[in-house]
This record gives C-alpha cells, structure tokens and sequence, in this order.
C-alpha cells in the first residue's frame, strides 16, 4: 500500500482562516467608517476656516472692508497676482453639477452666501479683483454631508463673526441658523 505525501492545507483549516479573516474585517468596518466621516467633517471645519480667512483678506485688501458674496468672487485673484483669496479645490468651476456657487469637498457641499445686511456696498468698479457682485458688509458659509450618515454627521456653518458652529443632526445651515447659533466648536 502506498501513503500518500500529505503536504498543504485542508479544506477545513482554509474555511477556518476565512471565518477569523471575516470576522476580523466585520470589527474594523465600522471603526473605518467611523473615521472617514471624522476626516470628513475636519475637512469641512477646515473649509470654513480657509473660507473666513479669505473674506478677511478680501474685506481689508479689496473690498474695502466687505465681503465677498460667493466662493466664485474669492477665487479670482487680485490685479497684479496669480493667486486668487481661496484655494482651487474650493472652485466652484471644478463642480458643475452643484447649484451655482458651491463646491463638494470630502463629502461636504461649501456654500457661501451675503448675509442678513447688504448695504452699504462695495460697487464692483471698486473691488480689486473683477468679482461678478458687489462685496457686501456680512456673509454666510455652510458645509453639509451630502449623505447624512454616511460622508458625515454634522453640519457647520459661519458669518463673519469667524466662530464656526455645528448643528448634531446634518440638516444643511440657513442663513438665520448661522446668525442664531449657539453651538460654537470653537
């Protein structure tokens, strides 16, 4: 009689490995997501802090102390530079398929608006940088999940007073819960 060589692993000890691989990766998942959705929303709360910055800029160097109504006018550069007020990845060119002006970012639609007073204005022929709109003395931004849940948890929102707030359930910031805010995160 001859005994066969018995080298390998058998059908038993390879479901074995596959079942502790499977449960293994049925932990981590959750705790994967988890931490997407927080990098998400940092990147939003960083989104808005660019944003405030850049309407600083703009407020003392072009707009004579107002601020631009829309991502669009802060990303034209200034007469004499190549460098608009914002960064490129907050352009709203690159995202044509958004209501006009707003830009997806990490999961998160940026909007920025005027906000609640809108005069007395900066005329256009005064702005340094050709913004298609007068530069106004408030504004508003808003970051929210495009999917709830899933890209992310909270929405943030910010005027020109440059205090980020947050609201727990997503819902997207209007204009008057900006201005109404109460839940500072910084």
């Amino acid at each position: 009689m001859k005994i066969r060589n018995a080298k390998g692993f058998t059908l038993i000890e390879l479901l074995i490995v596959v079942a502790i691989i499977g449960i293994i990766a049925a932990i981590a998942v959750p705790g994967l997501l988890s931490a997407r959705m927080s990098g998400n929303e940092a990147s939003a709360i960083g989104s808005l802090r660019a944003i405030n910055s850049a309407q600083s800029t703009y407020a003392s160097s072009c707009a004579n102390g107002n601020y631009a109504q829309s991502l669009a006018d802060l990303i034209l550069p200034p007469a004499g530079s190549n460098a608009g007020f914002v960064s490129p990845d907050l352009n709203p060119a690159n995202n044509p398929g958004l209501a006009a002006g707003d830009v997806s970012k990490s999961g998160f639609n940026v909007h920025v608006g005027p906000g609640a007073v809108v005069v007395p204005a900066t005329p256009i022929a005064n702005l340094c940088n050709a913004a298609a709109a007068v530069a106004v003395p408030t504004y508003f931004a808003t970051s929210s999940p495009n999917s709830i849940g899933s890209t992310g948890r909270r929405s943030f929102g910010t005027d020109q007073r440059a205090t980020i707030y947050q609201d727990q359930t997503g819902a997207t910031f209007t204009l008057a819960a900006v201005t109404a805010a109460v839940n500072a995160i910084q």
